[in-house]
């Protein structure tokens, strides 16, 4: 049984703040360490439930961030960017199902540590078919379109809310839990891995017994991100088949979620440009 693992690190225990997230930050060195402890967890834990391969994804800024000897070595892992389909590069119709670790609110949330969709310096408001989507929801997306489920969601207590909240059947970790976007009542790394571990593995069992369901809405998506400034819309514009709905806000009608994905990147590297 194959096994899929995007990692992220907002999401993870002790992440409270910008600079731990950027490779420039004072404590990124420890976060990355926190991070690599929290997918460690989920790999073995998806060992411990069944898994006989399993393939990790660094979801994370520019992708290079897990230690890649400090992870269980049954596993694979690719990092780096670009990717086509970004936090979710790998994801294929042979995993059983796919876990989500160190994930976080989507932007514009109220509690929710370093809450952002995709580029946070860019978007303020991610919407397919009219309602509201964070990375959790775009990224199951694509793993729905080829049938595979999201089965474990960790992160702070309103990302882990969103997740049952979009998919539905979801069993989740909260490992923290929001004061404000920069404070958070977190727990220790170890307890957080050995929940994240035991969960994994329940939920991979569960997934090889076929209970899981995949989050695969209906093509066409309908895809409106709200930019923070009219520069950002006037850059993304430049994206053959998008639609400018008004001075902050382009649209655009995807086929398929990988598409979608593809968009968002192109709109958000085109408005990142705009930035000085």
């Amino acid at each position: 049984m194959q096994v899929y693992i995007s990692v992220d690190m907002e999401g993870v225990a002790g992440v409270v703040h910008v600079d731990q997230t950027r490779r420039t930050g004072h404590d990124y060195e420890r976060a990355r360490r926190w991070m690599t402890a929290e997918a460690d967890a989920a790999v073995k834990g998806a060992f411990d439930g069944g898994a006989t391969a399993v393939l990790v994804n660094d979801g994370h800024g520019d992708m290079r961030n897990l230690v890649l000897e400090d992870l269980d070595p049954r596993a694979e892992l690719i990092s780096g960017s670009l990717k086509p389909l970004s936090m979710v590069q790998g994801v294929a119709a042979s995993h059983a199902c796919a876990l989500f670790v160190g994930y976080h609110a989507g932007a514009g949330s109220r509690g929710g540590i370093l809450d952002h969709t995709y580029y946070g310096r860019v978007v303020a408001r991610c919407r397919v078919g009219g309602r509201d989507w964070n990375e959790t929801a775009l990224n199951a997306a694509v793993c729905g379109a080829l049938g595979v489920p999201v089965a474990l969601v960790t992160g702070d207590a309103t990302a882990c809310a969103q997740a049952r909240e979009l998919l539905g059947d979801v069993d989740v970790v909260v490992v923290k839990d929001a004061i404000t976007r920069y404070a958070a009542r977190a727990m220790h790394p170890s307890a957080a891995c050995a929940r994240i571990r035991a969960a994994a593995a329940a939920a991979v069992r569960g997934a090889g017994a076929g209970a899981r369901r995949p989050f695969a809405p209906s093509p066409p998506h309908a895809l409106e991100i709200d930019f923070v400034n009219a520069a950002c819309a006037d850059a993304a514009e430049l994206v053959p088949g998008t639609r400018r709905v008004d001075g902050l806000t382009c649209a655009y009608r995807a086929d398929d979620a990988a598409t979608l994905i593809q968009v968002i990147q192109a709109w958000t590297i085109l408005a990142g440009s705009t930035m000085v």
